[in-house]
């Protein structure tokens, strides 16, 4: 049931309790009032208990979905509810995002200057220190991303690829292009979305709509010089990466070989002894990448109330 905003701002969290709660603090916040959708991916870290004792009457609602479905699958699940219950505009956010209390009127403000012409409208994501953070800086085309400079301006500036970090979506659009590939896991899962919304829709960031990401470090991720126990989660990236870019036909099959090889130049650089493994990775997920090929799957419009 819709609750009394026409927006529907999504979380998905998984063990970070203490970020998520900074994250609905200012939701709670905003200057035009949204509703939230917590989508807990089975966390075990008393995120349940929290919700359920904290935010008893609020315009919150919770949904566990009994195993971890990862960001894609999490933001699947969160869209598709919202759409259930009739919202106009869906606003994804990582639980470690924390808005400016205006962030989401900024965004509406920067829709109403573009006559309503957009499909969906990204924020600034900020770093703790105040700089751009390096994992969100939305991508122009395929090679390149927006500048500092560009960001600094008030012009809203067109975009083909923005961050679920901060993503406000028309629900109609999403009727037209479908939900978040669930299979994607994590990583590239914004990316392939916001991508295939750019092919009918115009895509904008809005400068003056700041977030600020509470990552530990202001980097993007990098194989060749990652931490060891994470290694194993880049078999999303390069495979997920295949997917989304071999639609963009020569240039998304330039993009994936050169990032590939450029990643494996650095491995070989910068890893030391268990570059062999991590050559592996990258590699392996190429290959299942070729033959990953998820659908796209779109809400059960019988059951979504327009």
């Amino acid at each position: 049931m819709k609750m009394g905003s026409k927006t529907a701002a999504v979380v998905v969290t998984y063990n970070r309790r203490e970020l998520l709660k900074k994250c609905i603090k200012r939701l709670l916040e905003q200057t035009i009032p949204c509703d939230i959708y917590v989508i807990d991916n089975a966390s075990a870290d008393g995120t349940a208990d929290m919700i359920r004792d904290e935010y008893v009457g609020s315009s919150l609602r919770y949904f566990n979905t009994g195993k971890n479905l990862g960001c894609s699958g999490g933001n699947e699940f969160g869209i598709r509810e919202a759409l259930k219950a009739g919202y106009e505009y869906i606003w994804t956010l990582d639980d470690d995002v924390i808005p400016e209390r205006d962030s989401l009127e900024q965004l509406f403000r920067g829709g109403k200057a573009l006559k309503g012409r957009w499909g969906v409208l990204s924020s600034v994501v900020k770093w703790k220190d105040g700089s751009i953070c390096k994992a969100n800086r939305q991508k122009k085309s395929l090679f390149t991303f927006v500048t500092d400079r560009e960001l600094k301006k008030k012009k809203a500036v067109r975009v083909k690829m923005v961050s679920f970090a901060s993503m406000l979506i028309r629900a109609s659009v999403v009727r037209d292009v479908g939900l978040p590939k669930v299979e994607y896991f994590i990583w590239t899962d914004d990316y392939e979305y916001s991508g295939r919304v750019s092919r009918r829709y115009p895509v904008y960031v809005i400068p003056q709509s700041v977030v600020l990401h509470e990552m530990k470090r202001n980097r993007k991720h990098d194989l060749a010089t990652e931490q060891g126990e994470r290694i194993h989660r880049y078999k999303y990236l390069f495979r997920n990466d295949v997917d989304c870019y071999r639609d963009y036909g020569i240039a998304g099959w330039s993009y994936i070989l050169l990032k590939d090889i450029g990643t494996s130049v650095r491995i070989l650089m910068f890893s030391g002894a268990d570059a062999g493994h991590r050559l592996r990775v990258v590699w392996s997920s190429f290959k299942k990448g070729l033959h990953f090929r998820p659908e796209v799957r779109y809400p059960d419009r019988s059951s979504d109330r327009v």
